[in-house]
This record gives structure tokens, C-alpha cells and sequence, in this order.
């Protein structure tokens, strides 16, 4: 091996960091089998449980049938098929905006559309807790980026009386991924109006959970006609794969011309395009409802049980539960032991979340039961007395 790897890679480890996957066998199920043993899955974003729901896998199958298992080419060459043109129909009337574009992932989403939006000279304004495909997005574009403390619209207001010169862009999680609490909008979009800017969510872990019909945080707020970009993802509570972002007709014929991420993909697959499909349909029906009040439920539960044992988790609703933990060492042990007891969450560490923060990051799901729950709660307390987290 090349000195210059294994001394990285010596280092990462060394300061706990080191990664590595665990193997999955079976579906994505509350209960699935890793590493060869039976575990409580608490680390899936498939919130609704809805990636082995028979209704998505029969359309994924019937497409192939139909249309084979590839788009052939990128959008603008070959690859634009009918099912691309039904979906993005589908999400614009979900999100109740003009119309949508498909991505092939959150992080093409956001490194594509960040950079067809703004350039040199210009200024984005960014939370300071936002997923690491938005700061990538940020620096492929050139343009200053101006990070505001986490959630704080005070000082994104003052930031933005001093920086917001030019063209600007205001873009914030709308559900953060390690924490689970929810972006102001409402501040958002006023200080959007204020100043003549963009306004950008990443809703990833909002979409399918929260708002009327699964809509997201923009409709559980309010906010939707004053959020320029919606993103959001079919790989979390839709429980399929890629990505969207919500527009005016406008910026979709900019961003079909100007997203590198789109125009230089092939573009997702018809298997995909009919899983997507489906699950946007099944999320606005009465099913949809009943998984959400599920999930929440259990949200509730599980939230309130950790909180009442006296671990350190910070403030949210939402089906994302983090216990901080702090240290990254101590972070892994938590883990390996939970594991061994028959519980799956992932250990969180730099650079993901920010040094001393160190976590373990519960998601919650629709399928799972009460009882799952109890006996996580049970066990998660055990440990993390005898580790001294609470």
C-alpha cells in the first residue's frame, strides 16, 4: 500500500474515525439481519416503510417489463422517457408548485442546483449545520458562501443587511439530518422578501412525513409559494431512489440547462422512475396518512422515553432521535455493544457532525411496534449507564 494511504488511513483510525460497512441481508424491514445476526433496525431512513411495500415493487417490475432496465442516456441526449415526464407531472402537483426535475440523488440534486443558481459574485447564505451536499454545491459554484449560526434567523437577518449584495441565495436543511429539529421558514421567507433573494430547502427527511398529505415542511409551515427550490429525495419515506427539485417553470428550464449533475448523468432507470411514481401516489392516500400517524407516535414515544432517562438529545419532533454522546470513541462503543444486544444504530462522528458531537443517531419508523420500542429504550438505558452517557 502507498505510505502516503496507509499513514491517512492510520490517522483516521486513530482518532476513532475509521469506517466501514455492515452487511444487510434481506429487505428493509424493521427487523433485518446483519453482519449474520437479527437485529432492530434504528438507523433506516425508510421512514414509512414503504421499500419493500408491495404497491412500488409491482410497478418497479411492470416497468421493466414495459420499458427494460435502463434510460439508455443522459435527459437531453435519449434519456428523457415518459416515466420521467409522469413523475416530475406528480411531484409538481404533490408540492403544489409549476413543476419538478428529477435528479439522480440528493447530492446531484444539490451540487447541480446550487451552482446553475449562483456563481462569482454572488453571495450564498447558509446554516451552518447544512447536509455536506449543500456546502459542496456551495463551493462548486464560486460563489461567497455566508454561514449563519444553526437555526439562528437574528444573525442571518444582521448577516444579511451587511453581505446581501447582488444576487443571493438563502439555503437551509429543512429537516436536519443528525439533529432532527426543523429550519425557521417562516423567518426564512421573510427575510427571502426582504432582501430580493433565493430561497432553497433541502427537504431529504421532510418529504413524505410532514405537512398535509406527506407535502413536507414547506406545507407544514405555511411557507411553499415564498420557497423558490424545493429539494427533496424518493430514497428516504418514499422508499425508492433519486431526487427532486420543486420550481417555477422558469428555473427548471434554467436548471435543464445550466445543472451539470443532470445534463452529464444518465438518467435514472424506469424501474425507478415507477417506484418514485407510486410512492408519491400512495403517500397522499388514507394509507399515507395512517403510516404517519404511526411514525409519529413512535416519534413521541421513543423521543420522550430517551429525554426522560436524562440522555443529552437535542431539541426536535421529528422521526430523527440523536443521543449526543460527545466522545467519538465512546460513540462506537455505544454502538458495538447496542449491536450486540440486537439493535442497529450507527455511530455519527467528524467530520459529519462537528468535533466534541460525536452521536447516535435513532430513526424512528411506521413499522415499527411499541414493543420494539420498549425493549430498545430498555437496552439503549442499560448501556449507556454503564458507559456513563447518562
Amino acid at each position: 500500500m502507498n505510505r502516503t494511504v496507509q499513514n491517512e488511513l492510520e490517522d483516521i483510525k486513530n482518532r476513532g474515525l475509521l469506517r466501514s460497512t455492515r452487511l444487510i441481508s434481506g429487505r428493509q424491514t424493521a427487523h433485518v439481519t446483519c453482519n449474520g445476526s437479527e437485529v432492530l433496525l434504528l438507523c433506516s431512513n425508510n421512514y414509512l416503510g414503504l421499500a419493500d411495500h408491495p404497491a412500488l415493487a409491482a410497478a418497479s417490475i411492470a416497468a421493466i417489463r414495459q420499458y427494460g432496465t435502463s434510460s439508455g442516456a443522459s435527459r437531453l441526449v435519449s434519456g428523457t422517457m415518459e416515466l420521467h415526464e409522469r413523475l416530475e407531472g406528480a411531484v409538481a402537483s404533490f408540492k403544489k408548485c409549476e413543476s419538478a426535475l428529477a435528479f439522480n440523488s440528493g447530492h446531484a440534486a444539490n451540487t447541480g442546483i446550487i451552482p446553475a443558481l449562483v456563481g462569482r459574485g454572488d453571495v450564498v447564505f447558509s446554516d451552518r449545520l447544512n447536509h455536506a451536499s449543500i456546502v459542496d454545491g456551495i463551493l462548486l459554484s464560486r460563489a461567497r458562501l455566508v454561514r449563519y449560526p444553526h437555526n439562528d434567523f437574528s444573525s442571518l437577518a444582521a448577516l444579511m443587511e451587511k453581505h446581501a449584495t447582488g444576487r443571493s441565495l438563502i439555503v437551509s436543511d429543512a429537516v436536519f439530518s443528525m439533529d432532527g429539529d426543523v429550519a425557521p421558514l417562516v423567518e426564512l421567507a421573510r427575510l427571502k422578501r426582504r432582501h430580493g433573494a433565493l430561497l432553497m430547502i433541502d427537504d431529504a427527511h421532510g418529504c413524505g412525513v410532514l405537512g398535509e398529505g406527506g407535502r413536507g415542511s414547506a406545507e407544514l409551515l405555511g411557507v411553499g409559494g415564498d420557497v423558490d427550490i424545493q429539494m427533496g429525495t424518493f430514497g428516504k419515506a418514499l422508499g425508492s431512489f433519486g431526487a427532486y427539485a420543486a420550481v417555477s417553470a422558469e428555473l427548471r428550464e434554467l436548471l435543464l440547462n445550466r445543472a451539470r449533475s443532470f445534463i452529464f448523468s444518465t438518467s435514472l432507470p424506469p424501474s425507478v422512475l415507477a417506484a418514485s411514481l407510486a410512492a408519491v401516489e400512495l403517500v397522499q392516500t388514507p394509507e399515507g396518512d395512517l403510516l404517519r400517524e404511526q411514525l409519529h407516535a413512535n416519534t413521541r414515544f421513543f423521543r420522550n422515553s430517551l429525554a426522560e432517562a436524562g440522555f443529552r438529545i437535542p431539541d426536535g419532533s421529528t422521526q430523527i432521535v440523536p443521543i449526543v454522546v460527545g466522545s467519538a470513541v465512546t460513540t462506537m462503543q455505544f454502538s458495538e455493544a447496542l449491536l450486540e444486544e440486537g439493535l442497529f444504530a450507527q455511530g455519527i462522528r467528524p467530520p459529519t457532525v462537528p468535533d466534541g458531537t460525536s452521536r447516535l443517531r435513532f430513526t424512528l419508523m411506521a413499522t415499527h411496534t411499541r414493543a420494539d420500542l420498549a425493549g430498545a429504550v430498555e437496552r439503549i438505558c442499560r448501556i449507556g449507564r454503564r458507559l456513563g452517557v447518562v
